[in-house]
């Protein structure tokens, strides 16, 4: 029965248990539980319904940007498919493909020297280290655990996730960093990248000591986070080789319209682009 469709703690648990069954990074899952957990939130004790769940995308509408609105729409959409409440799913928006990122959200390469810098002067020498290692190979925040004293030594890792095993070569000068790095930490073999208890990095806390160099180094917090460096990686890639299914493969995409949204340039770029064609007397 449909007055029957509360969403409780157990049931959040066993989805949980069924995200974590089907291998799903732990970043995705996360992520999928903090929209199931708003959804409750807001619905605040009523029974989940299909006009209550169209009437949450309204007001998500309202603050939120629309694909941040098909995001939480999917994690919950999950939910529903999982406890069978398949009368309940609701459709994603429509959204044209977007032609240019927003420029308050872009990380340049200059912002990216001054985040190292910065790192550099505060003593940061892990964080600048994780930070230069993102952007010089393009891998996932969560694929940093695959950065070994073994990987470097071979100058290539092996990383494996969502049921997909790629290789990545690593640039010697980024060994030669990271190998006297992990000598320094005496750490002779295994993850390169961990805590002060010998305990591997968290996405939380990876994103947090970036945030914490915003104002130092003159960055907007909004365009700080790992991510970005995988886009800034991304786009200085492609410039350099024009071939969008080579960065694909090393950047671990399935398809190449993932890999696109990538390579977007800034709505100021975008300007300059028409500017150039002319067409205005």
């Amino acid at each position: 029965m449909a007055s029957t469709r509360q969403i409780t703690r157990e049931q959040i648990t066993a989805f949980t248990r069924h995200l974590q069954s089907e291998e799903r990074a732990p970043g995705t899952v996360e992520k999928y539980l903090r929209d199931v957990r708003t959804f409750a939130a807001w619905l605040d004790g009523r029974p989940v319904t299909k006009e209550l769940a169209l009437l949450w995308r309204e007001q998500l509408l309202s603050s939120h940007m629309p694909r941040t609105v098909n995001s939480m729409l999917a994690s919950v959409n999950a939910l529903f498919h999982f406890h069978g409440w398949t009368d309940c799913r609701i459709k994603a928006l429509k959204l044209q493909r977007q032609l240019f990122r927003e420029r308050s959200k872009e990380l340049t390469r200059v912002e990216y020297d001054r985040l190292l810098h910065t790192a550099h002067t505060l003593g940061r020498d892990r964080l600048f280290l994780l930070m230069e290692t993102i952007c010089a190979t393009g891998i996932r925040v969560s694929e940093a655990k695959y950065i070994t004293v073994e990987a470097l030594q071979m100058g290539r890792a092996t990383i494996s996730l969502k049921g997909k095993i790629r290789s990545i070569l690593l640039p010697n000068k980024l060994c030669r960093k990271l190998l006297k790095y992990a000598k320094k930490q005496k750490i002779v073999s295994g993850k390169v990248f961990l805590t002060r208890n010998g305990t591997e990095l968290s996405r939380k806390q990876i994103w947090a000591e970036m945030k914490a160099l915003c104002h130092k180094a003159g960055v907007a917090p909004s365009k700080v986070f790992p991510h970005n460096l995988r886009h800034l990686f991304a786009q200085t890639f492609y410039k350099a080789c024009k071939d969008v299914a080579k960065l694909a493969d090393v950047l671990g995409h399935s398809s190449i319209d993932t890999t696109r949204i990538y390579l977007l340039t800034t709505g100021t770029e975008h300007a300059r682009q028409l500017d150039r064609l002319g067409l205005v007397s």
